[in-house]
Parts: C-alpha cells; structure tokens; sequence
C-alpha cells in the first residue's frame, strides 16, 4: 500500500447524491467479490503483511512474505527469527530495517498481551507499533468484515477526482467516504476504490474513456481518448 501524496488536485466538485448507488452497483457488477491484493492465510499474516506494505507495493510484499510466511507465520515464529532472521526475509521491501522492528515488537505485544491473536478492536490494533489508523482499518475490514475505510494514495485520489468525497487530509476522504457510500456498499467499498485507482483511475493519466463509471464521476477529463 503505497503512502500518500497530497499534491494531487483537491476536488472542488461532490457526486451528485443520487449517482452514489449506481457508482458502486456498477463497480461491484465488474467485481462482486473483491478482496486485498495481498496475499495471506490467516489474520496475523493479514496485519503482518499490511505492516509491511506502507509506502510500497502489494506486488513487492507479496514477494517477501512468499519467503517468510512458509518458515514463519505466528507472532511467536517470527520473534523466534530474531531481528537479524527477519530482515534476511524482507529486505527485498523498502524501510525493512525500521518495518522488521516493529513487526518484532508487535509480535511481542501480541503474545504477552493476547495469548497470540490479534485482536479485533481498533485500540488495541493501533497500540501496536507501525500500525497506525490505516493498517487498522485495513484489518478491521478485510478479517473482521467491518465497514471501515482505509484511505491510501488511491482512496485519497478516487475520493477527491470522482468528487465521492473530496477532502484535504486521509482523515477527512475517510469521514466523508464512510458518511456518503451506501451501507450496503460500505464493506467492499474499500476494496473497489483501491482496485479502480490502481488499474483505471491511475495518477497521472486516468483512463476515464475506458471507465465503466465514468458517466457518475465528477471529473471532466480534458481529452475523452488517449
């Protein structure tokens, strides 16, 4: 998941209220069942893997935690590694050095402070180390299946660009994506928007004259084709 970057134009335009429903019934008919990129097979894999991906790719964590998940995916798997043995695993990722101490020191949180599980509440999630509102949001939503909103570099430009819910901050994209999407779309919402970022509504040229929906978006591109 790749860090945020607030140069990007701050929408002065809002979706229309009534184009909200049909902008999701569209995305969701493309992708009924969408989930994360990242691959894992259990929760603490998810939040490791989570952990890792600040300011880098899905594609490049997937990588490493091919290599570490096989020899060691518990929180006391990991803390028997050592911090030497788990930076041999991930240094393939950027900031590994400074990731791989608090993957440690979450791991050690979690089997002094919950028998080894993750917990399922955003306090105790954003009291581990190198999990902040986002990688809680992250978890909540994709393990525990709740309506969170976790607002990276994609979330951020999707919520200014469609004009869905234009903001100035992470936090604000997120109050507003959460307060307008409808409830039954809120739970795979985050999934969607990401997906729709990343392939189609790219940074730096979206692909609005192959957008399926296109005709809900606040954003007038000033060319229709490349």
């Amino acid at each position: 998941m790749q860090a945020h970057s607030h140069k990007q134009n701050i929408s002065t335009h809002r979706m229309k209220k009534e184009h909200i429903a049909p902008f999701f019934a569209t995305l969701k008919a493309a992708n009924p069942q969408p989930n994360t990129e990242l691959e894992y097979t259990s929760v603490f894999e998810l939040l490791a893997a989570v952990l890792l991906s600040a300011q880098a790719t899905d594609v490049g964590v997937n990588k490493a935690t091919r290599r570490l998940f096989p020899v060691a995916n518990t929180p006391q798997a990991i803390l028997d590694l050592g911090l030497a043995g788990l930076e041999s695993y991930i240094k393939t990722i950027g900031l590994y050095r400074s990731k791989a101490k608090h993957l440690m020191q979450t791991c050690q949180i979690l089997v002094q402070q919950h028998a080894g599980v993750v917990p399922r509440t955003r306090e105790a999630l954003e009291a581990l180390p190198g999990v902040g509102r986002k990688t809680a949001n992250v978890v909540l939503n994709v393990a525990f299946g709740q309506p969170t909103m976790a607002v990276d570099t994609h979330i951020f430009r999707m919520g200014n660009r469609t004009g869905l819910a234009p903001g100035k901050t992470p936090y604000e994209v997120e109050m507003g994506l959460v307060k307008r999407i409808p409830t039954e779309y809120l739970v795979d919402a985050h999934h969607w928007l990401i997906l729709h970022g990343r392939y189609v509504c790219q940074a730096r040229k979206p692909l609005c004259y192959q957008c399926g929906v296109a005709s809900y978006c606040a954003f007038k591109p000033k060319t229709a084709a490349p």
